[in-house]
């Protein structure tokens, strides 16, 4: 990480970071493809009560027109979802 006050030199307050002065390392990537399983959610189970939303350790479970949905770009399929659900509604399936 490289500081960014290092490529610019503040000049007025105005120009001098609010936060962090370090810019991120961390690049975002999608799944490696190493997932062996996913999670499926069955809306017609699913209540809304985003229990899975809390839990999930990724971010990955968001709520799209009134629905849960998922991003499996993202998702480790970990199976917490599966475990903290109340009503079944998520599953397991293997990955294809």
């Amino acid at each position: 990480m490289k500081p960014s006050l290092r490529t610019l030199n503040p000049v007025s307050y105005d120009q001098i970071p609010e936060a962090t002065c370090y810019e991120a390392g961390f690049l975002v990537t999608k799944n490696a493809g190493w997932r062996n399983v996913r999670p499926v959610i069955d809306i017609e189970k699913c209540r809304g009560c985003l229990q899975c939303y809390l839990y999930c350790p990724d971010g990955v479970i968001f709520k799209k027109d009134g629905k849960v949905a998922l991003d499996y770009d993202f998702c480790k399929g970990c199976g917490i979802c599966k475990k903290i659900c109340r009503f079944d509604a998520i599953t397991m399936e293997a990955e294809k």
